[in-house]
């Protein structure tokens, strides 16, 4: 394995730090720099841009990042264990890494950070899609970052970019693709990872629209598409009863089929009968 800098390679810094991966903290260590080297150049351009980190762990990614010119990065990592080899890294990159101990949850990156900024993690399993629906839902768009590269189990990733009538499609899908571009950009086999997950991984790279895709008023998109999702085998005009007891009336008009189901309806079509029930019927 080629090294992308002049540190140790990973393996030699795990045992060192004696960082043996936790399963409580979610955590599964890509060792291969080459792999964590393709994630960075996944994010695109790092030159000009600020990059938020969750759950560096030993560095391998931070080193991909640095190492692919990001002008800086900002490490938030839960493990005090893993601080010592961060701080390795820090050394090596003078002003370009900056590691904060603490909770991804419960930080703040913003004070810390200039734009445009990007976001590039191999998240911990545990918080992966709550980071993901917060960094999709803020109080107003477009949000402070540009991008997400993102690595999930490989199910999660496929729920981000599934298409209606597909068994993932969901709540996920429609968060993601409201508001921004979303694809897989690589899998990775359990073998890529220390210790190995029992299932595949893959990258996911979702790029911000400017706008979302089609108008609607984001907090009652998200409930309807919720009651929708959380009886998903009810047709509609049942698992929407609860947001409008006319809500049949609503779908007819909409030329949405009262007797379809959710994973049947289009992002477009929810959007509409989102603004519909904004709109208050006489």
């Amino acid at each position: 394995m080629a090294q992308i800098d002049g540190l140790p390679p990973l393996r030699e810094v795990i045992a060192t730090h004696d960082l043996q991966a936790k399963k409580a903290l979610g955590q599964n260590f890509l060792l291969d720099l080459n792999l964590t080297a393709r994630i960075a150049r996944a994010a695109g351009d790092l030159t000009g841009a600020d990059v938020i980190e969750v759950g560096p762990g030993p560095g391998g990614l931070t080193r991909g990042l640095l190492a692919e010119g990001a002008r800086r990065v900002l490490a938030i990592e839960k493990d005090p264990r893993c601080l010592p080899a961060l701080a390795e890294i820090a050394a090596a990159y003078p002003g370009r890494l900056q590691v904060i101990g603490g909770d991804a949850l419960e930080i703040d990156p913003l004070d810390h950070l200039t734009p445009p900024i990007k976001i590039v993690a191999n998240l911990p399993y545990n918080v992966g899609t709550e980071l993901l629906v917060r960094w999709l839902t803020p109080p107003a768009w477009p949000p402070f970052w540009t991008s997400l590269t993102l690595m999930f189990q490989k199910e999660v990733a496929e729920r981000i970019v599934a298409r209606p009538g597909s068994k993932a499609y969901g709540r996920l899908a429609l968060l993601a693709q409201w508001r921004s571009e979303a694809r897989i950009v690589l899998t990775l086999p359990p073998s890529a990872f220390t210790p190995p997950p029992k299932i595949d991984s893959a990258v996911v790279h979702l790029t911000a629209l400017p706008q979302p895709r089609y108008p609607a008023p984001a907090k009652l998109l998200e409930r309807v598409v919720a009651a929708a999702f959380n009886q998903r085998r009810k047709m509609l005009r049942a698992a929407l009863k609860s947001l409008d007891p006319q809500i049949e009336g609503r779908l007819d008009r909409l030329g949405i089929a009262p007797t379809a189901r959710a994973e049947e309806i289009g992002l477009e079509q929810f959007c509409a009968l989102a603004r519909d029930l904004d709109t208050p019927r006489a």
